[in-house]
């Protein structure tokens, strides 16, 4: 894999792969693929790259050769190519002329789109959630603030962003709209690989635990108008602390665009 620089994150846990490293993440992925019973391999790679752009496994500028991904995956070249063709479809990746596919780079602007959608519809999820949600899931979402505390303070930052993205997806879930769920989700794993690209840069989200524990707590009221209110505010400060710190950091490499 033909490694591009990227920008270094202070006090993070994020950590570049090396193509060994790599390897072993997408093999136990895949691993998991088997237990589900996902056999596809356009799909398996699909999936496997996906995620492993999603973690910054492949960050943000990386070269993606169809040949080393094929080796790291397992398998040949077609299924491989025909995933990157969709990946590229979806945004995740992109083709550059005579170098083949790169990840694709996380942009302020298109990012603050994907925040002004997410924002309305996190909002909308909190209303309906409320008068949806049975007292046991509410304790539910009392035990991942819980749990974003300890990480915090472990100050394990990797996996305070892994619960703060179940709380987010939980509350969705507790309204009950399928459809709803599905453009949440078309939208939810971008905004992951920028918080956790950006986690380093932030201040430490302290803040956000405040505010899931005031959320929790106006649902528990039974006040959807409330809440709605405020997990859009929610995000739009997350939303500008994540572009700020975007911003702040140095441009990939020109001809990676």
């Amino acid at each position: 894999m033909n490694n591009q620089k990227t920008p270094q994150l202070p006090d993070s846990n994020f950590k570049r792969l090396n193509q060994s490293d790599l390897t072993l993440a997408v093999r136990s992925f895949l691993s998991s693929l088997d237990k589900n019973g996902e056999s596809r391999l356009p799909q398996r790679a699909y999936l496997a790259v996906r995620h492993a752009i999603r973690h910054l496994q492949l960050p943000p500028g990386q070269t993606v050769l169809e040949r080393e991904m094929a080796e790291i995956l397992g398998m040949s070249r077609t299924p491989v190519r025909e995933s990157l063709v969709r990946l590229e479809m979806e945004g995740w990746v992109r083709l550059i002329p005579r170098r083949g596919f790169i990840v694709a780079p996380i942009e302020a602007d298109e990012l603050q789109q994907i925040y002004e959608v997410v924002e309305a519809l996190d909002g909308i999820a909190g209303r309906f959630a409320t008068g949806r949600a049975a007292h046991e899931q509410l304790n539910h979402l009392e035990r991942l603030i819980e749990e974003q505390e300890k990480a915090l303070e472990l100050n394990d930052l990797l996996l305070w962003t892994d619960l703060d993205d179940q709380f987010h997806h939980y509350i969705v879930d507790l309204a009950q709209n399928p459809r709803l769920r599905g453009i949440v989700d078309s939208q939810s794993d971008q905004l992951y690989r920028a918080r956790l690209y950006t986690i380093g840069l932030r201040p430490k989200p302290t803040h956000s635990v405040l505010e899931h524990k005031a959320i929790l707590a106006v649902m528990r009221a039974g006040e959807p108008e409330a809440v709605r209110t405020m997990l859009q505010s929610h995000r739009y400060r997350a939303r500008n602390e994540i572009l700020e710190a975007l911003r702040s950091m140095p441009p990939l490499l020109e001809e990676e665009r």
